[in-house]
C-alpha cells in the first residue's frame, strides 16, 4: 500500500508541474501572464475540471509559503532604514485607502441585500489585495524597486498587518459565546507580541553569528538549508502566535538585510520561492467553485464586477489625493483592484465565529477568486490601451554563457567612449546595458552588445563576472551603480571596479565601498573646459595645464581629508554593508574642513600669482 500511495504523489506532483509547464508558456507567449496562465492550469486540472485533484485546499495550504517566500525576499531588500522611510506610505497612504475602500465596499455588501456584519466582512476580505498577485505582476514588469512599485509595496505591507486586528475584530464579533476553558482574548494577543518580540531578539543576536559559522564551515546545501530553516521557522513561530506567516517572513528578511550574507540567502531562496508560488496560484484556480459560480451566478458576477470598480475608484481618487500622476493611480487602481489571499483566512475565521454560513462563505471565496483570475486580464488590457507597445526584442541576444577580460555595463555616451581603448587594443571585453534602440544602433557601427540588466546577480553571472579582470559601471544612473557596486565587490571580488561616478557625494560613497576607482562623469570634462577657456584669455597652454593639474590634486586632497574627517555625508552606511553612522568628534571633523579651506585659498593664491606674472 505504502508503495502505492507513494506512486500516488509522485504522479499528483508530475500532473502539477507538467500543467504548469505546458500552460503558463502558452499564457506568456499570448502575452497574457504567468499569473492568468497558473490560474487557468489550476482550474484546468481541479476539481471542477478535468477532475486530477479532489483538495485545492490541502495544496493552497502547502503552497502558502510561497507568498511566506515571496515577502522574505522582499524584506531582504528593505534595509530597517528604507522601511523607515517608507513609514507615511505604509501608514499614511495605506490608512487612506484602507479606510475608504472598507467603507465604500461595505455598503456594496449592503446594496446586495447582506446584514451590515456580512458587508463588512466581505467588504474587509476584499479590501486585502492579493499580495502574491500584485508582487508576480510587479516583477514581471521590473516595477518592483520604482518608486510608483515602492508605494504599492508599502500599501500591501500595511494591508498584510491588517490581517492581525481583523482576526481579533472577528472573534470580539463572534455571536458564540467564549467558553471560560478557551482562555483569554488579551492572552492569545499577549501571545502573539511574545512571538513577535521572539522573533526580533532572533534576528538580532542569532541569525548572523548563525550565517558565519555555517560559511566558515563552506558546505553550501546546509547554507541552503538554514535559510529555508530562517524562513519557516519565522513563519511557524507568527503562526503559533496567531499572527501572519507572511509578515514574519517579511520581519525575519527586513533583520537579514544588513547581512553580508543576505546575497546569498536570496539566491538560495529564489527557486523555492518561485515553484511554490506557481503552486499557490494553481491551488487558487483549483479552488474556484464552478458549480457556486453557476448556480449564484447572477450575484457572484455583479458582485466581483461592482467590488473591482468601487475598490479602483477607491484607490484612484486616494492616489490623485496624495498627488500620483493620473496613469500611476490609473496603474495603481487596476494592480489592486482584486480581493487577495488573506481574505480565504478571514472567511475562514468568520464563518468558525458562526458571522457567515458556508454558503456566503463559498459566494464570497468565489468573489476573491474571480477577482484575482481576472487581474492579470485588467492589467494587460489597460497597458496595451493607454502605453505604447514595448520596444521588440527581435534581432537583440540576451546575455547568457559570456565570458570576457573585462564587463562593461552601461553603453551610453560614458561607456562608448571609454570602451575605445580597449577596443583600440583588442582586449576581450562583453558590454551588456538595456536600451534596446542603443543596442540596434550600436550594431549598425560594428559593435556588438548584448541585453541584460547589470543590477541583477543571475545577469552578471550569465556575463562571466566571475572570471572578469575588470568590470567598468558605466551607467546614468546613481542608484543603480551603487546596486551594482554592491553586487560585485560581494560576489565577484577578485575583479577591478572601475565606476563612472554622478557627483562628488557619489564618489564619497563609492570610495567608501571600496572600489578601485571612480570619476565623477562631468569633472574631467569641466576641467578641461575650464582650460580652453583659460587659454582664450591669453594664457599660455604650459600655464593653463599646470594649473588644470593643480586643480586635479587639490581636489584629490579634499577627497581624501573628507574621508579621513569622516564626512559620512554621502550616505555610505545606507548603501553598503553594516557600517554603523557614528557622529564624528568635533575635532577630527573640523581639522579636515579648515585644511580643505587653506587649500582652497593656497590654490587661488597660485592661480593669482601666475595670472600676475
Amino acid at each position: 500500500m505504502s508503495a502505492e500511495s507513494g506512486a500516488s504523489q509522485l504522479v499528483s506532483v508530475v500532473a502539477l508541474l507538467g500543467a504548469a509547464v505546458v500552460t503558463v508558456p502558452i499564457f506568456r507567449r499570448l502575452g497574457l501572464g504567468s499569473v492568468l496562465g497558473y490560474l487557468a492550469a489550476g482550474l484546468a486540472i481541479g476539481p471542477f475540471g478535468l477532475k486530477w485533484f479532489n483538495d485545492p485546499q490541502s495544496i493552497l495550504h502547502v503552497a502558502e509559503l510561497g507568498v511566506v517566500m515571496f515577502l522574505f525576499v522582499i524584506g531582504l531588500e528593505m534595509r530597517p532604514s528604507h522601511l523607515w522611510s517608507l513609514r507615511r506610505q505604509i501608514f499614511g497612504l495605506g490608512t487612506l485607502q484602507i479606510a475608504l475602500c472598507t467603507v465604500l465596499l461595505t455598503c456594496v455588501g449592503l446594496a446586495f441585500g447582506y446584514p451590515l456584519a456580512v458587508s463588512f466582512i466581505g467588504g474587509m476580505g476584499f479590501v486585502l489585495t492579493s499580495t502574491a498577485v500584485v508582487m508576480q505582476l510587479l516583477a514581471e514588469r521590473g516595477d518592483v524597486a520604482l518608486p510608483h512599485g515602492q508605494k504599492v509595496v508599502s500599501i500591501l505591507l500595511f494591508e498584510d498587518l491588517l490581517i492581525v486586528p481583523l482576526l481579533v475584530l472577528v472573534a470580539f464579533m463572534s455571536p458564540q459565546v467564549v467558553q471560560p476553558e478557551e482562555g483569554s482574548r488579551w492572552l492569545a494577543i499577549g501571545i502573539g507580541v511574545a512571538s513577535l518580540a521572539g522573533l526580533i531578539a532572533a534576528g538580532i543576536w542569532l541569525l548572523n553569528p548563525l550565517f558565519r559559522v555555517l560559511a566558515a564551515a563552506k558546505a553550501r546545501e546546509v547554507m541552503t538549508a538554514a535559510a529555508l530553516l530562517v524562513v519557516l521557522g519565522a513563519a511557524l513561530l507568527m503562526q503559533l502566535g496567531g499572527l501572519s506567516m507572511a509578515m514574519g517572513a517579511f520581519l525575519a528578511g527586513v533583520l537579514l538585510s544588513e547581512s553580508t550574507f543576505r546575497h546569498q540567502i536570496e539566491a538560495d531562496i529564489e527557486p523555492f520561492r518561485g515553484i511554490l508560488l506557481g503552486l499557490f496560484f494553481l491551488g487558487v484556480g483549483m479552488a474556484l467553485d464552478l458549480g457556486v459560480v453557476a448556480s449564484n451566478w447572477p450575484l457572484i458576477v455583479g458582485a466581483v464586477l461592482a467590488m473591482m470598480v468601487v475598490k479602483a475608484a477607491c484607490i484612484y481618487v486616494v492616489a490623485r489625493v496624495t498627488r500620483s500622476p493620473h496613469a500611476e493611480a490609473l496603474d495603481r487602481a487596476v494592480l489592486m483592484a482584486q480581493g487577495g489571499e488573506f481574505a480565504f483566512v478571514l472567511f475562514a475565521a468568520a464563518a468558525a465565529a458562526g458571522i457567515i454560513n458556508a454558503t456566503v462563505n463559498a459566494n464570497l471565496t468565489a468573489i476573491v477568486v474571480l477577482s484575482m483570475a481576472l487581474t492579470p486580464l485588467f492589467v494587460l488590457l489597460l497597458r496595451r490601451y493607454t502605453h505604447p507597445d514595448a520596444p521588440s526584442m527581435e534581432g537583440i541576444e540576451e546575455a547568457n554563457g559570456l565570458s570576457g577580460s573585462v564587463l562593461i555595463i552601461g553603453f551610453g555616451r560614458f561607456g562608448q567612449v571609454m570602451s575605445q581603448s580597449l577596443l583600440a587594443r583588442d582586449v576581450d571585453v562583453t558590454i551588456i546595458d538595456t536600451d534596446i534602440e542603443m543596442i540596434r544602433n550600436a550594431e549598425e557601427f560594428g559593435f556588438k552588445i548584448y541585453y541584460g540588466d547589470g543590477t541583477r546577480l543571475d545577469v552578471l553571472r550569465a556575463c562571466g563576472a566571475q572570471t572578469a579582470q575588470s568590470i567598468a559601471i558605466c551607467v546614468d544612473d546613481k542608484e543603480a551603480a551603487s546596486r551594482i557596486v554592491e553586487l560585485v565587490r560581494h560576489e565577484f571580488p577578485q575583479a577591478q571596479v572601475l565606476v563612472r561616478s554622478f557627483d562628488r557625494e557619489h564618489s564619497l560613497a563609492l570610495i567608501g565601498a571600496g572600489v578601485d576607482y571612480q570619476i565623477r562623469e562631468t569633472f574631467e570634462s569641466a576641467v578641461e573646459f575650464g582650460k580652453a577657456a583659460l587659454m582664450s584669455v591669453g594664457a599660455s597652454r604650459e600655464d593653463a595645464e599646470t594649473i588644470a593639474l593643480e586643480i586635479r590634486r587639490r581636489d584629490a586632497e579634499r577627497l581624501e581629508l573628507e574621508i579621513a574627517g569622516g564626512d559620512l555625508r554621502s550616505g555610505i552606511p545606507a548603501l553598503y554593508g553594516n557600517a554603523k553612522h557614528t557622529k564624528p568628534t568635533p575635532t577630527p571633523f573640523t581639522k579636515p574642513k579648515r585644511e580643505a579651506k587653506a587649500l582652497n585659498e593656497e590654490a587661488a593664491e597660485i592661480i593669482g600669482e601666475e595670472e600676475e606674472e
